[in-house]
């Protein structure tokens, strides 16, 4: 390869590094609806926002610290973590589900979530908090203290906020896999439609 072509390639790559290492990044700390379970990870809603931040705001990345049965403890323990390794600009919480699927009184839920968010914020990130509900059958009073916890702390650490996950389509089968849980692929365009009407005011 000539010398000339040898020195255009260096600095494209030197290039691409540079970009890259400027790259802002965007953390999901997630659980199962995050982490893509049952489907192709490149299908999940996460992944799919990666795509449309590559083609509207190229000056971020997603880390998905995601992962299958998550607890809001769970998280808790691995926040400081996460935050070090990563250094995010924005932190999109989204758990809650396994606890309340475990019964986790609402109030340690809050704590932990909390705790999570306030980490983050101190970090010098922008928080994005997800809300989750619970099923019906799971009785008013539960239902309801659990749904209010995520607009409490919404409003104590004056977050960014999705009010619902699954918003407009939790009560489609059809969109969920045989366990009735999670989302099946179809879903998570609607997912990411969702969230980003909260996210996108953070992208600055």
């Amino acid at each position: 390869m000539p010398l000339a072509m040898r020195m255009l390639l260096f600095c494209m790559l030197l290039a691409a590094g540079a970009a890259h290492g400027a790259a802002k990044t965007l953390l999901v700390l997630g659980d199962s609806l995050s982490a893509a379970y049952g489907i192709a990870a490149a299908r999940g809603w996460v992944a799919l926002l990666g795509e449309r931040l590559a083609r509207e705001h190229p000056d971020y990345r997603v880390v998905n610290a995601s992962i299958s049965g998550e607890t809001s403890a769970g998280a808790r323990a691995r926040i400081a973590g996460e935050l070090a390794r990563h250094q995010p600009a924005i932190v999109i919480v989204e758990l809650g589900g396994n606890d309340g699927l475990r019964g986790l009184a609402p109030a340690q839920m809050k704590q932990n979530i909390a705790a999570i968010v306030s980490a983050a914020q101190k970090a010098g990130a922008r928080v994005l908090l997800v809300g989750m509900q619970m099923p019906p059958n799971y009785g008013p009073e539960y239902t309801q203290r659990f749904e209010a916890v995520f607009r409490e702390l919404r409003e104590r650490y004056a977050t960014a906020w999705v009010p619902f996950l699954l918003e407009g389509f939790a009560e489609r089968r059809e969109l969920f896999q045989a366990d009735n849980i999670h989302p099946n692929e179809e879903a998570q365009p609607l997912i990411l439609d969702n969230v980003w009407p909260g996210l996108s005011p953070l992208l600055k």
